[in-house]
């Protein structure tokens, strides 16, 4: 019995737009910093978020509001999509 197998390939225009995002999630904040920055270190990193954050009194404002903390070690979804949004996604 011969069996067929059809493969059809689809355009990157013709992906959804979640196949070649990040995907909004709990991270932690060492994973959300590498994916911004995967060419340095984790600490460097995280370092170079914390910059990001206060440099930018806008989306400080914005984490205020979801409760985050410089010291939290986990990003919730919400304030990983802040960070989309004020950041642009990684």
């Amino acid at each position: 019995m011969k069996t067929e197998t059809t493969v059809t390939s689809v355009s990157p225009k013709e992906m959804p737009e979640t196949a070649n995002s990040t995907r909004i999630q709990t991270y932690s904040k060492s994973q959300l910093a590498t994916l911004y920055l995967p060419h340095i270190q984790p600490a460097s990193a995280r370092r170079t978020l914390r910059s990001w954050i206060a440099q930018n009194t806008a989306l400080q404002a914005a984490l205020a509001q979801t409760g985050y903390s410089e010291k939290a070690i986990l990003l919730t979804p919400a304030q990983v999509g802040l960070f989309f949004k004020f950041l642009g996604e990684p």
